[in-house]
């Protein structure tokens, strides 16, 4: 199980991770603010007003070492919500590791580093595609080679999903994306059933309780057909589909917020009779704010009261042999096999992004299903049904803007006393190496133990790759 956490510093974020392993954690989540996603420091004015607000910053080796302070990286598993960024903070992650004396094949976890979601779903991307494509097999690479319990990448349906796709929708596209992935580290000339294994997936789980469990079921089936019949996977560690699964931020109201417990309850408890191997539980204030103590506290109880409580744990396919969900599943797998299909008629992913045509399938579906809201068709309790005349106010969490303070001052004093000619040198053969073929993970990893920071990096990827604009707004 699993529990996000993260946000306004890495020291405040390094006390909430401490309170949740005393709470019972075996793994930890965290998110990282805009502009470590976007491959700014926080120093620089294009993080002005944005530091700490949707995640915890790191511009440096020393933020990461204040995240992870006490903790011994040897004994968790650490999941990040990072893409463009990736290969710079798995790089600071190896490099604390290293002074915590942690040997890289011990280091456990998972980097998001799925880019070409990104384009589609979140936007927070950086680098042209194939670029971007380029730096997660680099990736996928290096830790498939130096770090066998490490997944370098979570193929995430989750974003598009909360984007506004359909349950169809987020298995087609998050596999058509799983199949450029693919495609790309073969060219590589990696074998298929030495980097298959290493591979993970990332999904929502919403509202429609036996849809969604009919969705990871049949999610698991399309990726055995893929890796199986298009891949000629032989190992069966291949076909094997590792997911993780969150609740859905998108399905959560401001109205009544309370009565969030209960839509994350179901939802975490299709995910687990879907099969999922680990779990995020939104808290209840998702659509308010960032987490209260509170409201983490009741999202991590709902997990545990799933797991110790409900004796659904008991069967790995409790609800298999029911009619009605086992058609579901048929009919799920089938209509995302034929999305898939009609993206690979385009050349793949990609070109399918490159055109436009996913992002604007699910903008028409996000369009559809706010109008079945605005008209009734698509009932929501407390918004437009069992509406409260009065509104329900909850305590929020607020940034300290103290905290924000102190992180932009740290930025600016840690670049002021660290060797310049030292992260000049790293930084300039990182360039070499984008101009060339060499994977750049190690160069990276050399860069932050330089000190080198977020944004310097980034900076040098940015002039050797240039800046994706799409051509369209989506």
């Amino acid at each position: 199980m699993r529990q996000y956490s993260g946000f306004g510093s890495a020291e405040v974020t390094n006390e909430r991770f401490k309170y949740l392993i005393s709470q019972g954690q075996t793994g930890l989540s965290v998110a990282f603010d805009l502009p470590t996603q976007l491959g700014y420091d926080s120093d620089s004015t294009r993080a002005e007003g944005e530091v700490g607000r949707v995640g915890v910053p790191i511009s440096t080796i020393d933020n990461m070492q204040a995240l992870v302070r006490g903790i011994g990286l040897d004994n968790v598993s650490t999941s990040m919500t990072i893409n463009a960024t990736a290969a710079i903070m798995l790089a600071m992650y190896i490099s604390v590791g290293e002074i915590q004396k942690v040997p890289l094949d011990q280091l456990r976890g998972t980097t998001q580093n799925d880019i070409l979601k990104e384009y589609i779903a979140r936007n927070t991307y950086i680098f042209p595609p194939e670029q971007s494509l380029r730096l997660a097999i680099d990736l996928i690479e290096y830790c498939a080679r130096k770090m066998p319990s490490w997944h370098p990448i979570s193929i995430s349906g989750y974003h598009i999903r909360e984007s506004g796709a359909t349950a169809i929708q987020e298995l087609a596209y998050a596999f058509a994306n799983a199949k450029e992935y693919v495609r790309a580290c073969m060219q590589r000339g990696l074998d298929i059933d030495w980097f298959a294994p290493h591979l993970s997936f990332f999904f929502a789980s919403h509202n429609d309780f036996i849809e969604e469990i009919a969705k990871f079921r049949a999610a698991r089936r399309i990726w055995a057909h893929i890796m199986r019949d298009e891949f000629h996977a032989q190992n069966p560690e291949s076909l094997k589909l590792r997911f993780h699964t969150q609740t859905s931020g998108e399905t959560l109201t401001a109205q009544q917020p309370l009565n969030n417990v209960v839509r994350v309850t179901l939802q975490a408890l299709a995910a687990v009779l879907g099969g999922t191997q680990s779990l995020h539980t939104n808290s209840m204030d998702e659509a308010l704010s960032l987490p209260t103590e509170e409201a983490v506290k009741v999202a991590l109880r709902t997990q545990q009261i799933i797991a110790y409580e409900s004796g659904i744990t008991h069967s790995a396919d409790p609800l298999g042999g029911s009619y009605y969900l086992e058609s579901l599943t048929g009919d799920l797998e089938k209509a995302a096999l034929s999305e898939i299909e009609v993206v690979d008629k385009m050349g793949g992913s990609v070109k399918a992004i490159q055109k436009g045509y996913i992002q604007a399938q699910v903008r028409e579906s996000a369009f559809r299903q706010q109008m079945d809201i605005e008209n009734g068709m698509k009932k929501t309790v407390g918004v437009n049904i069992l509406k409260d005349p009065k509104p329900y106010r909850i305590k929020i969490q607020r940034i300290d803007a103290r905290s924000v303070r102190r992180q932009i001052s740290a930025t600016k004093a840690f670049k002021r006393k660290r060797s310049r000619t030292h992260v000049d040198r790293s930084l300039r053969k990182l360039e070499s190496a984008l101009a060339a073929s060499d994977n750049v993970i190690p160069l990276i990893v050399t860069a932050v133990k330089k000190r080198a920071t977020t944004g310097e990096i980034s900076d040098v990827v940015r002039e050797a790759y240039g800046e994706f604009h799409p051509k369209t707004i989506i």
